[in-house]
């Protein structure tokens, strides 16, 4: 098991790399809701990434439909955690297509075009993850 009690760039890049090749959902992503949510509770959303350099590659399940992909366009902060290792990312929504498609690509070698099929509806965004 990891665990980071100060993440920095470094620790969480090794520890997405390490993750990388598992599957599914190695990674939560945990949007903080504070500010809209009336209980103040943060809400973990599992989903999968690619991490190319030290940057993390997510598809929205439901493209620009889904909720937190909606939400990343109003609060593009999020935080991401995986077994112990926590860190805060700036979330840039992606719209070009051709930028979208290599995403998709990207998806599809890691975690293959059946399971990509199978569990994502839309293709319209994707959303690039850089540490801050």
């Amino acid at each position: 098991m990891f665990e980071c009690p100060v993440v920095t760039k470094r620790s969480a890049h090794a520890h997405a790399k390490r993750c990388s090749n598992r599957s599914p959902f190695p990674i939560s992503r945990n949007y903080d809701h504070r500010n809209r949510r009336k209980s103040g509770r943060a809400i973990s959303i599992p989903v999968w990434f690619v991490l190319e350099d030290d940057k993390l590659h997510l598809l929205p399940v439901q493209g620009s439909d889904t909720q937190w992909y909606k939400n990343v366009l109003k609060k593009p902060t999020i935080r991401i955690s995986a077994r112990g290792a926590e860190a805060e990312f700036e979330a840039v929504p992606i719209t070009d297509a051709a930028r979208v498609s290599s995403v998709i690509d990207k998806f599809r070698a890691k975690y293959g075009a059946g399971d990509v099929k199978k569990y994502y509806s839309k293709f319209d965004v994707a959303v690039l993850a850089e540490m801050q």
